[in-house]
């Protein structure tokens, strides 16, 4: 169950996540785009058996924030969910992103690792640390998911580094 927003992101109701993609609700995903020591970002590639982009490569984990979480709440939780890894996310920017399978809030957060990730292998089928530069070049080489773009621009801008 998450929760419909309207474009403020205030609640309007509770519904089931599938209801709210197929209808093209607004409900709220946070995301954490996750660095090392060396600033390098975790890119991941989907399992291919995942019903959403199958094999497609991401940047951040994440997912539907759950009623009455907090997006850093869901944040947190995504992490330890996809990653296997437990570390302080801290709020970056949010935005309203029309991209992937239906609009929605957006949160995107960033974590430092200083534990090597064990994703879930139903979840995740590879994972590797990128500079920034290889990231972009790796943007326009491979299949990421469609709000990827988005994201990593909201970020960047957000962090006060790298490409905008």
């Amino acid at each position: 169950m998450v929760e419909r927003v309207d474009e403020q992101d205030r609640v309007l109701a509770v519904v089931g996540r599938g209801e709210a993609v197929r209808r093209g609700w607004l409900h709220r995903i946070a995301v954490t785009v996750c660095r090392d020591r060396e600033g390098r970002i975790l890119v991941h590639r989907r399992s291919g058996h995942l019903a959403r982009f199958p094999g497609h490569y991401e940047v951040a984990s994440g997912g539907a924030v759950a009623v009455g979480e907090s997006y850093e709440e869901a944040a947190s939780r995504e992490l330890a969910e996809e990653l296997g890894v437990r570390a302080p996310v801290r709020f970056l920017v949010k935005f309203l992103n029309r991209g992937g399978l239906s609009p929605h809030w957006l949160a995107v957060h960033e974590a430092v690792l200083f534990d090597a990730p064990d994703p879930d292998p139903d979840e995740v089928m590879w994972h590797g640390w990128l500079s920034e530069s290889e990231l972009l070049r790796s943007t326009r080489e491979n299949l990421f998911t469609p709000d990827t773009r988005d994201t990593l621009r909201h970020y960047f801008a957000a962090a006060g580094r790298g490409p905008a």
